[in-house]
């Protein structure tokens, strides 16, 4: 996921997006805890995702 992608998204885009990525997320780490995740580096590409969104999030917020 590219920052530039995310920065042409509005508010209601985003909050779906880290819905989605969080969901995602989720689904993984109960993946991994019955031993059926197979490559674990998806968690943290998840993660840093998550963190992209809501920094994007947080920048909009602030006023200018």
């Amino acid at each position: 996921m590219k920052v530039s992608d995310l920065r042409s998204k509005d508010d209601a885009q985003l909050n779906k997006e880290l819905e989605d990525l969080l969901r995602a997320q989720f689904s993984l780490r109960m993946q991994k805890a019955t031993q059926q995740l197979n490559n674990s580096s998806q968690l943290s590409k998840v993660r840093r995702d998550i963190a992209r969104v809501r920094t994007i999030m947080r920048e909009k917020a602030q006023p200018k």
